[in-house]
């Protein structure tokens, strides 16, 4: 799948759920500042050699909880660098707090999830272009 069809689903997903302007602005601000405390200190967290990188921050009406969707690459073993970052929570999350701590009055909870969307949507590219082929293979016999 091309850059641009996943960054054209990637924008359609978002699109579509219902957040206010504010649960977006936050949500972006803890994005950015968890991707850049990802790049300082993952590699003491899940190892080196894996590609972590957060994809969305959805946050609750009332702001007061975070859900991280991070996408893996680099190892079959995703759900492992899930686990790995909630074993250092409290870690990454005073991390957080001296990153935007002045900028919110109450630091919101964070919980993780594993993105898989761009996984599945190349399973299902790989299945659209199977049929494809076994349909080119039928009409050729």
């Amino acid at each position: 799948m091309s850059a641009s069809n996943v960054w054209a689903f990637t924008v359609f997903f978002q699109s579509t759920t219902m957040e206010t302007i504010r649960q977006k602005q936050v949500g972006e601000q803890i994005r950015r500042y968890f991707s850049m405390i990802l790049m300082q200190e993952g590699s003491n967290i899940y190892g080196n050699g894996k590609l972590v990188t957060v994809t969305h921050v959805k946050m609750t009406p009332d702001l007061l909880l975070a859900n991280i969707y991070i996408s893996v690459y680099g190892t079959e073993h995703k759900q492992e660098v899930i686990l790995e970052m909630e074993d250092n929570h409290q870690r990454l999350k005073q991390a957080l707090a001296g990153k935007i701590g002045k900028q919110m009055r109450r630091l919101p909870e964070i919980a993780f999830f594993l993105d898989d969307t761009i996984d599945e949507m190349y399973r299902v590219e790989t299945l659209l272009n199977r049929i494809s082929d076994e349909d080119r293979e039928i009409g050729h016999s």
